[in-house]
């Protein structure tokens, strides 16, 4: 799958969800000499407006785009993984969603996973981020099955990026100078984000969703005095050796200086 590990791995739904959640963090931590791999997990067949075969082309101009060193689909069902989730079972072994997760886990060995947020407008952001959270951490347990045989492994910490509600992040990444690489990877997707007279109008091709995104990162920016940035939740507590060393080491807000 990959012959050296990845640093981050952002999992989503579908293809375009980590783009448009956390494409610009993604971006900057490649400039920063990560590397970075998103899995998706299904190939959005459901969506109004465009093709598997599109998705997957576009996907793949977007991962050229961010710079990401991996992408994967695991071709889950679009529209069911709340019942994937329902059926995952010992009898699945290796077949089962959250062993296929666990083994791109495994086999990537990322320090952190970005992964979508508990609270979600889309039944299959929900069902998502309770997958990941099982497997981040069942993928520790030695004897939980994976297809490809590999010693445990669990990443450092889990992430949760948001998208149209939850919209209090723990903390934001400034993406101001990468902001119009995510706008590019988005604009990829031309099967999902244009509206044309043979489309299906949806809530990702409307004028004013893009105009909403750009909002929602311009609000985040402004809570630490920069332009744009990403927003992230966490599921635990972080353990701070030495804040005065950590804080003194952090950048602070610029007030928006040019």
């Amino acid at each position: 799958m990959v012959s050296t590990p990845l640093d981050a791995l952002a999992i989503a739904p579908h293809p375009d969800d980590a783009e448009m959640c956390c494409g610009g963090t993604l971006a900057k931590l490649v400039s920063l000499g990560h590397r970075v791999g998103i899995l998706d997990l299904t190939q959005g067949e459901l969506a109004s407006n465009g093709s598997p075969e599109e998705r997957a082309l576009e996907a793949s101009q977007a991962a050229s785009v961010l710079g990401l060193s991996f992408r994967a689909n695991l071709k889950l069902p679009d529209g069911f993984l709340m019942s994937m989730l329902a059926s995952d079972s010992p009898e699945l072994g290796h077949d089962g969603p959250v062993s296929q997760i666990i083994d791109v886990i495994r086999t990537t060995r990322p320090s952190v996973v970005f992964a979508p947020s508990m609270a979600a407008r889309h039944p299959d952001h929900i069902a998502a981020a309770q997958l990941v959270n099982r497997a981040q951490f069942l993928s520790g347990v030695k004897k939980y099955p994976s297809a490809t045989p590999s010693p445990p492994f669990r990443p450092k910490r889990l992430l949760r990026y948001l998208l149209r509600v939850g919209l209090s992040p723990d903390f934001v990444v400034d993406i101001s100078d990468f902001h119009h690489l995510k706008s590019r990877a988005l604009n990829c997707y031309q099967s999902q984000v244009v509206r044309q007279h043979h489309t299906v109008s949806t809530l990702a091709n409307a004028p004013q969703s893009h105009h909403a995104l750009e909002a929602r990162d311009a609000v985040f920016g402004g809570l630490i005095g920069v332009r744009y940035a990403e927003g992230f939740t966490l599921d635990e507590t972080i353990h701070i050796d030495d804040p005065v060393s950590h804080f003194a080491q952090a950048q602070p807000a610029t007030l928006f200086q040019d």
